[in-house]
């Protein structure tokens, strides 16, 4: 057998788990928008028993004997990475038990809709027990698979290929004092800024949000839009599928959470399609995808060139809104403040909200804090770090759904998507110095193909770090994120 044909093996093994793993997506998808409450039960013993075949094909002792026999140095760059991609997968698999994954996948179908019914009653009490034995899990999986570092690590790994919890402390250590110290400039010099005033329903927010996704380059042909109690995006290339929310007192809550979605969509839409159903062909890491959500949501979508071509939308859609001028949309759009939810969070207190989650979820995992304490421990460092009481779980620890997915890991990805996304338009503004006159007549897409030059198009063929590297020519850092928000924020909050 030639090692060619290995090689095309492995490329057909891995073509079937990636279309079963995409089914599973579809699956997961169709549970938060559209099942019936009463379909939990079967969901979740669709879903444990894909991930079920999902785990069998992965850990074939002849996909091993396959890539033992080939050599990747004799192998062309791409194909080398996609082996030893590959090669992770199926270490990876093997060490977790049949039992652990199917159970696993069975627990989280389940854990969601909990979640959703205790966060709709603002009852954690009603979540804590399946939390309990979520985490119980997502400890066993990370001995299963510990190599070396920290538990946390290992469930980091995950989400973001090559990042330990000691680098994101030496990050956030970076980011904290500059945050701090913005919020207390802001909190030092009030403004009074205009709010949403006015009529805003749920069909012409939906409107208004389809054509957000036209302009940031949504592929209508190639996905929907439906509704979530979390937005979130699902699936890629030919079907990349959004979800929103309506608050008919708050436009920019469907507004931003569409236009966030459309950033992990557009990437997804966009990734190499001749690299389709090859893990080298998947995203680089969800730091790179909340890179992308965060740019078009806040650096570009909360700009003041972007506030000018909002303007007249939301004008047409909705009358007088509160705003009389694109000048006043721009200061509605950039309110700062200590708000509760994450998802609604400005951009001097958002990362904030990430390290809360990152230092929680990381005690969880660790049994340095038990899921009986979680509550109180989030509400006290809410208050340490935002100086107001959480009013209720709803509004607190119940506000997000990834624990209940079992996402242990993920939330770190938020901030590195900011760093990351600081970087990238620090380097599109350089590259296109015409850009806000692009972005402020509603044209995108010079900013869209940048973006699809430079990240999309190159799918997981690098390390995260390493691609955010080859866009903006230097290791990332945080510097140009706290030099784009000090110099907006203190503008709009001037001394």
């Amino acid at each position: 057998m030639s090692k060619k044909t290995d090689f095309e093996r492995l490329r057909a093994r891995f073509r079937e788990i990636s279309v079963l793993g995409q089914a599973a997506g579809v699956l997961g998808w169709d549970q938060e928008s559209m099942m019936p409450p009463k379909g939990t039960s079967a969901r979740a013993e669709q879903l444990s028993a894909l991930e079920g075949v999902i785990h069998q094909k992965l850990t074939d002792a002849e996909l091993g004997d396959w890539l033992a026999a080939i050599n990747p140095a004799e192998l062309d760059p791409v194909d080398a990475v996609d082996v030893r991609l590959m090669a992770e997968r199926h270490i990876r698999a093997t060490a977790l038990p049949a039992r652990l994954v199917e159970e696993t996948a069975r627990l989280t179908a389940q854990s969601v809709s909990v979640w959703a019914a205790a966060r709709e009653a603002s009852d954690v009490n009603v979540f804590l027990p399946i939390l309990l034995r979520m985490v119980e899990l997502k400890r066993e999986a990370a001995a299963c698979l510990c190599s070396g570092g920290t538990a946390y690590d290992t469930l980091l790994e995950e989400y973001e290929p090559g990042m330990t919890s000691g680098e994101l402390d030496r990050v956030f250590d970076a980011l904290r004092p500059g945050l701090m110290a913005l919020r207390a400039h802001i909190a030092e010099h009030p403004k009074d800024v205009p709010e949403p005033r006015g009529s805003f329903p749920h069909d012409a927010q939906i409107e208004v949000s389809r054509k957000l996704a036209t302009l940031f380059g949504y592929d209508w042909e190639a996905g929907r839009l439906d509704f979530a109690v979390h937005p979130f995006s699902s699936g890629g290339r030919g079907d990349a599928r959004i979800t929103t929310r309506v608050d008919e007192a708050n436009p920019f809550d469907c507004l931003y959470s569409t236009i966030h979605e459309v950033g992990h969509a557009v990437y997804s839409q966009n990734l190499a399609p001749d690299l389709a159903f090859r893990p080298v062909g998947e995203d680089a890491g969800m730091g790179v995808h909340e890179s992308q959500s965060r740019s078009f949501e806040n650096q570009i979508g909360r700009s003041r060139a972007f506030a000018e071509a909002l303007f007249p939308l939301m004008r047409e859609a909705f009358g007088a809104f509160g705003a009389g001028t694109a000048e006043e949309l721009y200061a509605m759009l950039n309110r700062v403040g200590p708000g509760f939810i994450r998802t609604e969070a400005d951009e001097v207190h958002y990362n904030l909200h990430v390290m809360l989650r990152f230092d929680l979820e990381r005690a969880l995992i660790a049994g340095d804090l038990s899921v009986g304490d979680l509550e109180a421990a989030w509400n006290d460092r809410f208050h340490a770090d935002f100086g107001v009481e959480v009013p209720d779980a709803r509004r607190g620890v119940l506000q997000d759904v990834h624990w209940a997915h079992g996402l242990f890991g993920y939330f770190p990805t938020y901030a590195l998507g900011n760093i990351y996304a600081g970087e990238l338009v620090a380097q599109l503004r350089r590259d296109r110095p015409y850009l806000d006159a692009e972005v402020a007549r509603g044209d995108l897409s010079g900013m869209v193909a940048w973006m699809r030059q430079h990240v999309h198009r190159h799918a997981r063929t690098q390390m995260p770090q390493e691609l955010i590297a080859a866009a903006i020519g230097h290791a990332p850092t945080p510097a140009p994120l706290l030099e784009y928000l000090t110099a907006k924020f203190t503008a709009l909050y001037p001394a």
